[in-house]
């Protein structure tokens, strides 16, 4: 059974390197938007020292590999699982003995491994060499950094797969699907860090699932969380993981048990 999973990895992975052309264009997507925000941040930052807890540089860094980790994040899960259902070739999935909400993680996973080999990794080199990005020196910095990159992606496909599952009870899932594409980004701390939101708002966002995706990673990355503060970040992102998996599984139990009564 573990090996059926990992196949769909593989399938998914061999599929997206079949059409890893269209990905080149992504870099250069990528780059542009941190360029974009490079200069918007610099105008902001003029000659002050701090804003939000974050140097100039530290922005720079922090803008750099949040944009690059999203490149490694991002999938369409909620979007396949939306037509699935639509098309009713949600149906199936029942009678195959392997766990639907399993098989598209694994291939999310696939398509991640993808996004970081091809994507993620070649537009986090162009950034270094046009963008003033300072690395982290203390091994323990990459390594934190690289393992909550997996719970991002993890945090991140929860969320998808629940957004997606969604269409078993509305008629049209869309607006849900956009509305959730632009909260994720926006409360993640990819477009603004979550520092610079005002106190009551940086509050609310930080018992949020979303800060676990892109602004927790990006702190480590740039230093502002070091030692034994990655545990504890670390920490938060295992926690929301550990609860996103009850909605999810809840929903998918309810999904199927809706279609079995309107289906006969």
């Amino acid at each position: 059974m573990n090996s059926a999973f990992f196949d769909f990895m593989r399938i998914r992975f061999l599929t997206m390197l079949a059409y890893r052309v269209n990905y080149y264009s992504g870099i250069l997507i990528y780059t542009l938007n941190i360029g974009v925000y490079y200069f918007t941040w610099q105008a902001i930052y003029g000659g002050s020292g701090e804003l939000g807890g974050f140097t100039a540089a530290q922005m720079t860094t922090y803008v750099a590999v949040s944009w690059m980790a999203r490149a490694f994040y991002f999938n369409n899960l909620d979007r396949e699982i939306a037509a699935d259902i639509r098309d009713g070739s949600i149906a199936i999935q029942f009678i195959r003995p392997i766990n639907y909400v399993m098989v598209k993680m694994m291939q999310g996973l696939g398509e991640g491994v993808f996004r970081f080999l091809l994507l993620m990794i070649p537009g986090m080199l162009i950034a270094i060499l046009l963008f003033p990005v300072e690395l982290p020196t203390a091994p323990s910095a990459w390594i934190g950094f690289l393992v909550m990159l997996f719970f991002s992606f993890l945090i991140n496909s929860q969320i998808n797969v629940i957004t997606g599952l969604a269409a078993f009870f509305v008629e049209n899932n869309e607006g849900m699907m956009r509305m959730k594409r632009v909260v994720v980004d926006l409360f993640s701390g990819l477009i603004i860090p979550i520092s610079l939101y005002p106190g009551w708002m940086s509050a609310i966002m930080k018992v949020l699932p979303f800060q676990a995706i892109t602004y927790l990673p990006g702190s480590v990355f740039t230093g502002r969380v070091e030692g034994t503060g990655i545990w504890s970040v670390l920490g938060i992102q295992v926690l929301w993981f550990v609860i996103l998996l009850v909605p999810m599984m809840l929903i998918w139990r309810q999904a199927r048990k809706r279609l079995f009564v309107q289906g006969g």
